[in-house]
């Protein structure tokens, strides 16, 4: 057996060698090139989050801020409305009038103002000196009568 009988064989497996060869010899070596790119865009990353952590949590806090003010100035004109209602009120001179019989036990000229005194009560309630058991006229005649006896 000769040589060339094997020769169109040989020398395609010798050309697939050498093609082989030249394909992996002009690559160079394999090596990780996403480390420094990694390495950068993971520093650039960091960086930002430290540099935008503050100024976020500040913004946060502001927002919260601002809602509870806002919430504040809503309270504030509801309750300035009740006060507005209430001088309404207070101008009415029908209303004057029901605050003082209720409140300072006033009599309008030819009533007569009884003062009506509950029975022993069966509620604890705690005791009260006793200027503040009596009508507010009583307690003033009694500080004018004091002191005129200084």
């Amino acid at each position: 057996m000769s040589a060339d009988r094997f020769s169109t064989a040989t020398r395609l497996k010798a050309l697939g060698e050498q093609a082989a060869a030249r394909v992996y010899r002009a690559r160079p070596p394999r090596r990780n090139r996403l480390t420094g790119r990694a390495a950068l865009l993971a520093l650039v990353m960091c960086s930002l989050v430290v540099a935008l952590a503050y100024p976020i949590r500040q913004y946060v806090s502001q927002r919260s801020d601002i809602a509870d003010q806002r919430r504040k100035a809503q309270e504030a004109g509801r309750e300035l409305n009740r006060l507005r209602d209430e001088k309404a009120r207070w101008q009415d001179p029908e209303y004057v009038r029901q605050q003082a019989r209720r409140h300072l036990h006033y009599v309008e000229p030819g009533e007569t103002g009884y003062i009506v005194q509950d029975g022993p009560r069966t509620v604890s309630v705690p005791k009260q000196p006793a200027a503040a058991q009596r009508p507010w006229y009583e307690n003033l005649w009694d500080g004018v009568d004091s002191a005129d006896r200084r």
